[in-house]
């Protein structure tokens, strides 16, 4: 059964215009297999969310916006406790959670969202996130797809990734992705500036953004030019 449903969605990624499993179709193939509103792909390394991949619609963009920001969320959680994780209801969950996240994405339309952990043997490399626009948990032939997609996914960037060069993301990867190279660089300043880690770093500048009721992005450019230190903040 495994098998045959990695040939269906194998089959499915590639008849299609598009050359190969780039990295747009590879996030279209995740919703039309699973039969839900729309998906996206986050890559993750340790604690630090890398940013996204690829999505499928603005709803889903707007889910792994502000996953990255807020540093919760379904895809969050599915690559730190490396199991999926499922809320079919996110407009009355059954336990609140994601309190930064669950009312931004209910705004936008999202009613029910599933993250699942991708990872090749003991690698971890992201998650897959899925949403609908209706509450409703997964069937059993949903929940079976998505395990396959996340697994196929996780594959798929292995492969994409494999002939660029070391410390470098493959241009397939980086074509359509969107990884907030500014927001990475500020989190290393601000590293330095505290003596921390990055991840220690990446969540004082959440909060400093979060407290002000400003992106995270805005906050990481002043970072960068050197007009905002988080240094002088902690005298």
């Amino acid at each position: 059964m495994a098998g045959e449903r990695r040939l269906r969605i194998l089959s499915r990624l590639l008849d299609s215009e598009a050359s190969g499993a780039e990295t747009a179709r590879l996030c279209e193939v995740c919703a039309e297999v699973t039969g839900l509103s729309g998906a996206g792909i986050m890559l993750m390394s340790g604690d630090v969310p890398q940013g996204s991949v690829c999505t499928t619609d603005a709803v889903s963009d707007l889910i792994e916006q502000l996953q990255y920001e807020l540093g919760e969320g379904p895809c969050v959680d599915a690559y730190h406790h490396d199991r999926p994780i499922l809320e079919p209801d996110l407009v009355h969950p059954a336990t609140p959670r994601w309190l930064g996240f669950s009312g931004p994405a209910i705004d936008a339309g999202v009613r029910a969202v599933f993250g699942f952990p991708l990872e090749v043997g003991a690698v971890r490399l992201g998650a897959l996130n899925l949403y609908r626009d209706r509450p409703g948990a997964l069937s059993y032939e949903q929940h079976a797809d998505a395990l396959v997609m996340s697994e196929v996914a996780a594959h798929a960037v292995l492969v994409l990734q494999a002939d660029a060069a070391p410390g470098n993301l493959a241009a397939a990867l980086e074509e359509a992705a969107d990884f907030h190279y500014v927001v990475h660089q500020a989190s290393g300043m601000v590293a330095a500036q505290l003596d921390v880690s990055v991840g220690q770093a990446l969540i004082r500048l959440r909060a400093y953004a979060f407290g002000n009721d400003r992106p995270l992005s805005e906050v990481a450019e002043e970072v960068v030019d050197r007009s905002l230190r988080f240094d002088a903040l902690s005298r």
